[in-house]
């Protein structure tokens, strides 16, 4: 696994957890990383990660809207 130094201003009120979980929600957002890598990135489990995506306004559903649309189609 990398490791990753951001420099952030001195008045960034966020700690390391939280710019990690703002990183890995978005990643897996993006479809970049799995649940599990996600969780895995930030130290948690599968289910408090899951747990934790709705304070990002993330969807644990992350299912593209054009896959459903073709999915409805081809029922």
């Amino acid at each position: 696994m990398k490791t990753v130094t951001l420099m952030v201003p001195d008045d960034f009120e966020l700690d390391n957890q939280e710019v990690a979980l703002l990183v890995a929600t978005r990643l897996y957002e993006k479809g970049r990383l799995s649940l599990g890598q996600a969780a895995d990135l930030v130290g948690l489990t599968k289910t408090r990660f899951a747990e934790i995506l709705g304070n990002y306004d993330v969807s644990l559903f992350n299912y593209p809207a054009s896959d459903l649309s073709r999915d409805i189609a081809n029922a």
